[in-house]
């Protein structure tokens, strides 16, 4: 009897190792890094969503988040090796690509500008050709914004100096004591700064042309090399977050997706009102013209105009000899699989 008991441990104990090898491969998950050229959970509420459901966990993946400083430190980090999945905007990666970077765009977060031209509720400007005479507040003097804004004006016929004038006022609540005070009669608005401008009681209306809002924002990106070697995690990722997009965007869910931000940057979530207001100008930019092509579709014709302006303005010193390669739709069908 005692024998019997010895030899039944001896085999349990012999088989341990295989069975714990075993259990350790079914509970196996891939680690990838993803790096944020911000550290705004809000802007990227899928993520954090993904993050506070569990639903990357679902799919086998172990999700770590990294914010940077802007487009440039997330191309290095990718570059390096240190992050799998990155969030660059367009105009970097093709800047990237013609130094040799091969970088590519995967997932079309920003699905439009995030940047726009915003005036308050009650002005009588209804559009950008209403700005002639105008002084249009920015936050910098060579912000993105101000490029973007003189592209419109000037399809428009009308000159810097001449039919109108930038007066850079500051970001956000700054923006905001502008209108105020009467110095300005329109701003060229990052997402952020009209969110702020909401929670301090100043109603806003949109007058950029829809044209312009092609021109979109930053978006998940990764090296040529890591999708070759890693399709499957590559679909996963992209799953995950049209599955987080589309949770997030339904109005009951609105309480937990600033939960789930808040415990992403839990600064940036202690201004409740602020965080809320910003969340539906997010929701607004993410949601693509055409639903039809799912969520993270990019439209060649949009990554087209990105690389005329990208040479016009100097970005590309020429243009790119393949600027398709700079994009691909291939997962997009098998992330929005089953999507509402």
């Amino acid at each position: 009897m005692k024998m019997s008991k010895a030899l039944g441990l001896a085999v349990t104990l012999a088989l341990a190792p295989w069975t714990m090898s075993v259990a350790n491969a079914q509970n196996s998950s891939t680690k990838i890094t993803v790096v944020l050229p911000n550290p705004s959970a809000v802007n990227n509420f899928p993520l954090y969503v993904a993050l506070g459901e569990k639903m990357f966990e679902k799919e086998g993946l172990e999700v770590e988040v990294e914010a940077v400083d802007g487009s440039s430190q997330v191309l290095q980090a990718m570059s390096a090796g240190q992050a799998q999945i990155g969030q660059p905007g367009p105009a970097p990666v093709l800047a990237a690509r013609a130094r040799g970077v091969d970088v590519v765009f995967i997932y079309n977060h920003f699905a439009k500008s995030v940047f726009g031209i915003v005036v308050p509720e009650k002005s009588a400007i209804k559009s950008p050709s209403d700005l002639k005479g105008a002084v249009i507040g920015v936050g910098t003097a060579d912000g993105a914004e101000v490029g973007f804004t003189r592209a419109i004006l000037s399809d428009l016929n009308m000159q810097e100096g001449k039919d109108y004038t930038f007066l850079p006022v500051g970001d956000g609540g700054l923006a905001a004591a502008a209108f105020l005070r009467g110095d300005i009669k329109a701003y060229a608005a990052a997402v952020s700064d009209a969110a702020i401008m909401e929670a301090r009681g100043i109603d806003l209306r949109e007058i950029t042309p829809e044209q312009y809002l092609s021109y979109f924002g930053n978006g998940y990106a990764a090296m040529k090399s890591f999708i070759d070697q890693n399709p499957e995690t590559v679909e996963k990722f992209g799953r995950v977050l049209v599955q987080a997009t589309e949770f997030g965007l339904k109005p009951e869910n609105k309480e937990k997706v600033l939960q789930h931000t808040k415990a992403g940057n839990p600064q940036e979530g202690e201004d409740a009102k602020l965080s809320a207001a910003l969340f539906e100008q997010v929701k607004d930019r993410i949601t693509p013209f055409d639903q039809s092509k799912g969520w993270g579709y990019q439209p060649p014709e949009h990554w087209e105009q990105w690389h005329k302006s990208a040479v016009e303005s100097g970005i590309l010193k020429a243009p790119l000899s393949n600027p398709k390669a700079a994009y691909t739709n291939q997962f997009v069908d098998a992330w929005n699989e089953g999507s509402k």
